[in-house]
């Protein structure tokens, strides 16, 4: 745990802290009494009010839309499957703001549903809970799907054999399986909506404000910053409460579970009831993943002369004048691709171990920081960049210069989700298994590598994905960090929706564009080494 919690403390709390010292101690003075002001406002009352709820509603709908996806990809074998999973993955990566300018195309005004039927669902709550299921249909899918295909499907057949009905088998034995990893998913969804900003900003206009986008306002147009930091105190605080009742109740419910290789589990789609299951999940991702996605493409292709190449040729032009970059735009794909790549390695370095230690019951220390583990993933990304501008910044940390700088706010967000991800499968391998090893004479390390590793290895090659993934579109934290010499996509797409013209757009969609094909490419290379590697006998 050594390695995990000095990580933590050097690249999280102490930014963190140090921001919020800022904004609440001022003329040497503790402005504690801030607190009493800031949280008697009616207006702010109203952004925690409607921060949760949303919170809680689009968590819920995510599920239900998602779980039979979960499923599909767990226990049916179809054709394009693997091209299919890299596809729903797609959209967790892209930036927010991109989405929101995806979704206004679709439910705005002059979009499909305007031009259809004369239906606009802009600045009203479904346009944000259907942008929020968007984004987090893929952490259900994968995260409870790679659960589920382990289970052994013949615990669930002998229940029917013993004369329990499908439905009473799945909820007695399946589901109380796959409880942890829903509850994994659950929690993962519900932090990244409760501090959503893009979105929000977007797509709720004037009328609707989260936590995140007030702390935005307050920092950015009002330069509140005690305000700002009671706030992100605030916000701290509630995640961290849901962080312990989730570790608390997740734990109660673990077990050993019989774990087995995910090729001996997915069958073709047999029966009207399968066949109907796979067609529904298609349709919805058709409808709900897809459709934002071809609205980015078209609007790359869309110029003044008709539809052409044009955006995509002035991505290789630097502006003579200066503009937004001091490169040209292309450059942001390979640094990217590089940043991602080195944080998703800071990443399992560290959540990997972490996820280990964490499957040893070590007392309230061990449990406390299994939900310290996720507080990056609720903690403003305004609040950690500014952190990392004002404390990196000085010998022996002077690394405001260096390029590891992204890679490592990007890693914050990663290592999340590679606990989360490796730890059900982890604490579902039976200990006997390891005590064996230990008897033989396997000292401890080798016990992981010929038990544990084999068991976990497709978990791992998904954290892996998944920690890529976000490194590739994180957005609020490396927006205030990247060099304008080396800018990320997202941050690249971000300062051209901000500059006035139709260039400027048509090149943000390119940029949009390349951002979900290498993505996607980057997924099914994934889904191949991951397909081979676990296609052995265990």
């Amino acid at each position: 745990m050594a390695g995990p919690v000095a990580f933590f403390a050097v690249f999280f709390a102490y930014p963190v802290a140090a921001i919020v010292g800022r904004g609440l101690h001022t003329d040497g003075v503790w402005q504690f009494g801030r607190f009493g002001e800031v949280l008697g406002r009616p207006d702010i009352l109203s952004v925690l009010w409607f921060t949760t709820w949303q919170a809680l509603a689009s968590t819920a709908l995510t599920l239900l839309i998602a779980l039979p996806g979960a499923y599909v990809f767990a226990r049916l074998d179809f054709p394009g499957k693997r091209l299919l999973r890299a596809v729903v993955t797609v959209p967790f990566v892209l930036p927010t703001v991109v989405v929101g300018s995806a979704f206004l195309a679709l439910l705005g005004r002059g979009g499909l549903l305007d031009e259809l039927w004369g239906i606009r669902l802009d600045t009203t709550v479904w346009a944000i809970l259907l942008a929020h299921v968007f984004f987090n249909y893929a952490v259900v899918v994968r995260t409870v799907g790679g659960l589920w295909s382990q289970l052994d499907p013949r615990q669930e057949e002998a229940a029917r054999v013993l004369g329990a009905g499908r439905f009473a088998a799945w909820r007695r034995v399946t589901l109380p399986a796959l409880v942890p990893s829903l509850a994994a998913a659950a929690l993962m969804v519900f932090l990244f909506t409760f501090t959503s900003f893009g979105v929000v900003q977007i797509l709720g206009g004037p009328s609707f404000s989260t936590l995140e986008v007030e702390i935005y306002r307050q920092t950015a147009d009002f330069l509140d910053l005690p305000t700002a930091a009671v706030l992100t105190l605030v916000q701290f605080a509630a995640v961290g409460a849901v962080l312990a009742v989730h570790a608390w109740t997740v734990r109660r419910r673990e077990s050993a579970l019989r774990l087995v290789d995910p090729v001996r589990t997915a069958r073709p789609p047999r029966g009207t009831a399968q066949w109907a299951m796979l067609g529904g999940v298609l349709a919805t991702v058709l409808v709900l993943l897809l459709a934002p996605l071809a609205v980015l493409v078209e609007r790359s292709f869309d110029t003044a002369g008709g539809h052409g190449l044009d955006h995509y040729r002035e991505l290789g032009t630097v502006d003579p004048a200066g503009g937004a970059f001091l490169v040209a735009p292309i450059e942001a794909v390979w640094n990217s691709l590089q940043y991602a790549l080195a944080a998703t390695a800071i990443a399992l370095a560290v959540g990997g171990p972490a996820a280990a230690a964490l499957t040893r019951r070590a007392g309230r220390l061990v449990r406390g920081f299994d939900a310290l583990l996720m507080l990056p993933l609720g903690v403003s990304a305004v609040t950690v960049g500014f952190g990392f501008l004002i404390t990196l910044d000085e010998p022996p940390l002077d690394l405001r210069a260096s390029w590891i700088l992204v890679p490592l706010a990007q890693a914050l967000v990663g290592v999340p989700f590679v606990v989360r991800t490796m730890l059900p499968v982890l604490r579902a391998v039976d200990e006997r298994l390891r005590e064996a090893a230990a008897v033989l004479g396997a000292s401890p390390l080798r016990a992981w590598r010929e038990v544990d590793l084999p068991l976990v290895r497709r978990a791992l090659l998904v954290a892996a994905g998944f920690a890529f993934a976000v490194s590739l579109g994180e957005f609020g934290a490396t927006v205030f960090i990247a060099r304008p010499d080396n800018p990320t996509l997202p941050v690249a797409v971000a300062r051209l929706l901000g500059r006035p013209g139709e260039l400027n757009y048509g090149q943000a969609m390119a940029l949009s564009t390349i951002l979900m094909v290498v993505c996607a490419a980057a997924l099914l290379l994934l889904e191949r080494v991951r397909t081979e590697s676990t296609s052995e006998e265990f």
